[in-house]
C-alpha cells in the first residue's frame, strides 16, 4: 500500500485541528512517502521560519532511521557521537526531537512518516498520531 494524497491531507487536516485544540504554537506540516518524498506539507500563519525545514528533517529522519524521533532523541542522549555523526553524513536530515512520526498501514508496513514542528516536541507527536489516526492509519512502533 502507497500513502495516497487524500491519506496525507486527513493526516494534515487532523494534526491542524489537534493543534487548535491543544492551544498549539502555529505549526508547519511533512508528509512523506516511504521513499522520503514530499506527498503533502502545510505551514499555518505564524510559523517561524526553520519550522519546515525541522519538520521535514523529523520526518526524514525517522524514515532513515527506522523509529520515532522521541525514540531517537532517547538513543542519542545514550550515544551522542554516533547521532552527531549521522546528522554530518545526512546533511542535518535528522532532527532528534518528538514530532516524527512512523505512518504504517493497516498490515503494519511502513508508508511513511510525518513531522511536525512549532510546538513542545511533545505537543507535535501528539499532533502527529491523530492526524495518523484520524487517517485510519497507525504509527510508530505499532504493528
Amino acid at each position: 500500500m502507497s500513502l495516497t494524497l487524500a491519506q496525507a491531507r486527513t493526516i494534515i487536516d487532523h494534526a491542524l485541528e489537534q493543534g487548535r485544540t491543544d492551544s498549539a504554537q502555529p505549526l508547519a506540516i511533512v508528509v512523506l512517502d516511504a521513499g522520503a518524498h514530499p506527498v503533502a506539507m502545510v505551514r499555518e500563519d505564524g510559523a517561524s521560519l526553520f519550522r519546515f525545514d525541522i519538520a521535514k528533517a523529523k520526518a526524514s529522519g525517522a524514515l532513515g532511521m527506522g523509529a520515532d524521533t522521541r525514540v531517537l532523541a532517547a538513543r542519542a542522549a545514550s550515544n551522542p557521537v554516533f547521532f552527531q555523526s549521522v546528522v554530518a553524513a545526512t546533511g542535518g536530515r535528522l532532527a532528534l526531537s518528538p514530532g516524527g512520526v512512523l505512518i504504517r498501514d493497516v498490515e503494519g508496513a511502513v508508508i511513511g512518516a510525518v513531522g511536525i514542528s512549532g510546538d513542545t516536541g511533545e505537543c507535535d507527536e501528539a499532533c502527529a498520531i491523530a492526524g495518523i489516526l484520524a487517517a485510519g492509519l497507525s504509527h510508530g512502533d505499532m504493528k
